[in-house]
């Protein structure tokens, strides 16, 4: 007995670190399968930027390849609408700045309407690609926070369609930081959804129906102005769109003060 005792024991210690090894290397294969698909997104940005891709995010390039865009168009029909989605969902989910000029060469190839509808569907699908990256990779992180951000991510949860609407409505804080924050909130996916979709709405329409007519401003080599979005006839109804989806949260919180007094 007292030969075998300290060759089991010996074993059952020797055992031990062996398994904390294999628990540690476990939970550090599960954080690199976590933080990975942003990973993955941030290094496809970096390649965008170090080949150049953004250069070509211009209406000097829509102005130079507007033939040739209109042809593949009416050529390939709904493949060339697939295609300008896929792309144009691939850039958003990058991060890629120029939206904007994607969403008016989207009505410049389609139309007000189906621009709208495909620069939509586009922006939501590469929204929502980000927005899944990032929950994972972030997940737990305002758990760890101090109280304070701990209140304002528990608020936002809450009413968390109510304020992804407004700010979408408004667009002062850039797309991607938007995507991150709600991501970082734990924001349940359906109302992530569904806040950016009809958020986007009017903006992209206006951009839209914008594109939809610039065919001779690129053709004598013009501009057209994106600060019609921000002209007081343009961004007023939009605000009072966003202070509309804010009345919910506004109005809970006074019954609950008249309740508490």
């Amino acid at each position: 007995m007292s030969a075998t005792a300290p060759a089991k024991h010996w074993l059952h210690d020797a055992g031990r670190p062996q398994n904390q090894s294999m628990s540690g290397s476990s939970s550090g294969t599960f954080a690199l399968r976590r933080i990975a698909p942003i990973g993955i997104i941030a290094a496809a940005a970096v390649l965008f930027f170090a080949l150049g891709g953004q250069h070509y995010l211009s209406f000097d390039t829509v102005a130079a390849h507007h033939e040739w865009l209109c042809r593949i168009v009416a050529d390939e029909g709904l493949a060339a609408a697939i295609g300008f989605i896929m792309v144009y969902a691939i850039l958003i989910a990058m991060s890629v700045p120029g939206a904007a000029i994607l969403t008016v060469t989207s009505g410049l190839l389609f139309g007000a309407w189906l621009g709208t509808a495909y620069a939509l569907i586009a922006a939501t699908m590469g929204a929502t690609a980000i927005f899944l990256a990032a929950r994972a990779g972030f997940a737990g992180l305002l758990a760890r926070a101090g109280p304070r951000l701990r209140r304002v991510e528990a608020g936002f949860r809450e009413h968390a369609l109510s304020y992804l609407l407004a700010i979408r409505l408004v667009p002062i804080f850039p797309f991607w930081l938007v995507n991150l924050a709600a991501a970082a909130t734990g924001m349940k996916l359906s109302s992530y959804m569904l806040g950016t979709f009809l958020g986007m709405i009017p903006a992209t329409f206006i951009f839209a129906s914008l594109g939809s007519g610039i065919g001779n401003i690129l053709a004598e080599g013009r501009h057209p102005d994106l600060g019609v979005l921000f002209q007081p006839a343009v961004l007023l109804p939009i605000i009072g769109l966003a202070v509309l989806a804010l009345l919910p949260v506004v109005y809970k919180r006074w019954r609950v003060r008249r309740s508490e007094a």
